[in-house]
């Protein structure tokens, strides 16, 4: 089952190495007998798939998650071995995705309006008046 990131990006089933192994959590007995846990291995350095500056964005922004040009992804948290597979692919295809969105604008530094200003004084005399009143009568 091919893995669809975007419109303009699918990955083949054949570049994706599937492992399994047991998981723990729930499950019983049926736990110690089944390979529930799934692991999904994509190699971003080999893949055919990717333009050469798709892979370089990739490589560059999911760095810390490589390990030998490869993105690994593990889900152990449903019963069954057919669900993890499920949300592997899907993890998988969120983190691609993320690491090749366009960056965001960057941040155009604004400043408080007098309105703004004054609401928050206002509000903020309001809050020593409260806890003034709250005081016990000095003794003079």
């Amino acid at each position: 089952m091919d893995l669809v990131v975007s419109p303009a990006l699918t990955i083949p089933s054949s570049e994706l190495t599937w492992r399994f192994s047991r998981s723990s959590g729930p499950g019983g007995q049926h736990v110690n007998t089944s390979d529930s846990r799934v692991e999904l291995i994509w190699s971003i350095a080999g893949s055919p798939t990717l333009t050469e500056s798709q892979r370089q964005m990739l490589l560059a922004r999911l760095g810390r998650r490589l390990v030998g040009g490869a993105v690994t992804v593990t889900a152990s948290e449903r019963r069954s071995q057919v669900r993890n597979r499920e949300t592997a692919l899907a993890r998988l295809a969120e983190i691609v995705a993320a690491g090749l969105a366009p960056d965001a604008a960057p941040r155009r530094p604004t400043r408080a309006t007098r309105g703004s200003k004054l609401r928050r004084l206002a509000a903020k005399g309001e809050r020593s008046a409260t806890k003034q009143q709250r005081r016990r009568p000095s003794e003079e």
